[in-house]
């Protein structure tokens, strides 16, 4: 079935269904000419919005409906989760081209939905405009945060320990997968290739971050470690030094490095989309931290450098070698 045989009007209709998961305090959902819903008080309101575009951030032939939905939303609840915030309401607009078939969007819902559902976010509406060649998706969420707990990249201090929630470099391994049309034949391809295409955003861990004593500043890995490290710095006015055996590889990521010629860290350097947490703590907080952490979520809050005066980003490695870094992560208009 295509989308002309149901119109734009009979399309909100049917995405429409599953798409309010919390209803308190909503007045107006999808239906009307905008969205009304009221906010809670004593809280710092936080909007997100992120725009893909086919053949730029996706290839349409190479992911299902299903993940690019959930893909969609993830991502903007990680920018959520890197404030310490609350995700509440979500905004979807489409530029659908005519040959996008109508059984993929539904799935393209699908996806979000099941993601919205995880984390109580309501889809409460958006636009929809027909577009002449490739697909295009804008994601606009609503989150808050209690204003002692705002999170933000502009607080970390020298002598801050920086911290990682999760395995960097995978999502940048699935992605030349992808590229690259490879076969995928292990468990561990298939791993790189989901961490790729349905990341999961972690807004507990960002919640975690924002109440613990002592944590500075965070952001989310979407542009590459080095990159995302390198806002923080520049966002604070310090440097930092990393060590390279400190840095978390997954045993996926090591895997398809050994198999394709790769070097893990180089890869976790200069990898984006991983959508995990980078924080900066206080060092007379940063045990508690890590061991409350590993507590909460069963795995290792990884210490990877600390922060420094210096205003430069350094590298470490095992042997005493001493790199200067700069970021190395996904710039839309400089790459080509």
């Amino acid at each position: 079935m295509n989308l002309r045989d149901i119109g734009e009007f009979g399309f909100i209709a049917r995405v429409s269904r599953g798409c309010l998961i919390r209803p308190d305090n909503i007045i107006k959902a999808i239906g009307d000419d905008a969205a009304a819903f009221t906010t809670a008080p004593g809280a710092v309101t936080l909007i997100t919005t992120d725009l893909l575009v086919e053949r730029v951030h996706f290839l349409r032939h190479a992911i299902a409906g299903f993940d690019l939905g959930y893909k969609s939303l993830a991502v903007n609840l990680s920018d959520i989760a890197a404030m310490g915030g609350t995700a509440r309401e979500a905004f979807v607009s489409l530029g659908i081209p005519e040959n996008c078939a109508l059984e993929y969007l539904d799935e393209f819902y699908r996806g979000m939905q099941t993601l919205a559902e995880q984390y109580a976010v309501n889809i409460l509406g958006g636009d929809t405009t027909g577009s002449k060649v490739d697909l295009i998706i804008n994601v606009a969420v609503h989150g808050l945060v209690p204003p002692a707990e705002l999170l933000g990249r502009d607080g970390a201090k020298p002598g801050d320990i920086i911290f990682s929630t999760g395995f960097l470099g995978e999502s940048r391994a699935g992605l030349h997968l992808v590229l690259n049309d490879i076969r995928i034949d292990t468990p561990e391809l298939e791993m790189l290739l989901r961490a790729h295409h349905r990341p999961e955003p972690q807004l507990r861990e960002g919640r975690f971050l924002a109440q613990r004593p002592g944590v500075h500043a965070a952001i989310d890995v979407s542009d590459g470690l080095s990159s995302d490290v390198g806002h923080i710095l520049e966002a604070s006015s310090v440097g930092a030094r990393l060590y390279a055996e400190k840095i978390p590889v997954s045993a996926s990521l090591a895997d398809f490095c050994a198999r394709f010629d790769f070097e893990p860290v180089d890869y976790a350097l200069s990898g984006g989309e991983d959508y995990t947490l980078i924080c900066t703590a206080a060092p007379e907080h940063a045990d508690q931290l890590a061991a409350d952490f590993q507590k909460t979520f069963n795995r290792p809050l990884f210490a990877i450098g600390e922060i420094t005066a210096t205003r430069q980003m350094e590298l470490i490695y095992p042997d005493g070698r001493l790199a200067s870094l700069t970021p190395s992560g996904w710039n839309h208009f400089k790459e080509k």
